[in-house]
């Protein structure tokens, strides 16, 4: 029984798929399954949650993540390419599209670097700091709520459970 919660026990869609390869396969350890079937699971329910508070920002999810890759970097709100690139893990002309659209907007500009003329900095215009000012303060808000049926302690376990595991995954 998880702590915190009530004695009522929660059957979830993966206690059923788990439940029936058991009586299928009971030579399978399916500890993995049950973690990462949830974990596969919430991302498929939270994605369209989290997407639509960035839509009534006027934000795609991913351009979300460069506002907000470049207003927590602090004041001046830029980064090389480079930085930006390797904070995101996506391919540079992936980068490259995604900031000729967000540049046409009007919510970040390139510039040279005026140390190094061969480094180009990204920036967040004054339009692009407001948006993702308003856009991170509800999708903070947005994730709350979403996490709400858990108390404070119990989302601090699961942290550090995520944390672990994520650990262990990434290079």
């Amino acid at each position: 029984m998880l702590r915190g919660m009530s004695d009522e026990r929660h059957v979830d869609r993966v206690d059923v798929i788990v439940g029936q390869w058991r009586r299928e396969r009971p030579d399978l350890d399916l500890g993995g399954m049950e973690v990462i079937g949830r974990i596969a699971r919430l991302d498929r329910a939270l994605r369209p949650r989290l997407r639509a508070v960035f839509a009534e920002h006027g934000l795609e999810d991913w351009e979300f993540d460069v506002l907000a890759t470049l207003r927590r970097s602090g004041p001046p709100h830029r980064l090389s390419a480079g930085g930006l690139l390797a904070s995101m893990m996506i391919t540079s002309g992936t980068l490259t599209n995604r900031l000729d659209r967000l540049e046409d907007r009007g919510l970040i500009r390139r510039e040279n670097d005026p140390d190094d003329g061969r480094v180009v900095l990204v920036a967040l215009t004054d339009a692009g700091y407001e948006v993702v000012d308003a856009a991170v303060t509800d999708h903070a808000a947005n994730e709350l709520a979403l996490v709400s049926a858990l108390s404070s302690d119990r989302r601090r376990e699961l942290v550090e459970l995520l944390r672990d595991l994520s650990s262990s995954l990434e290079p």
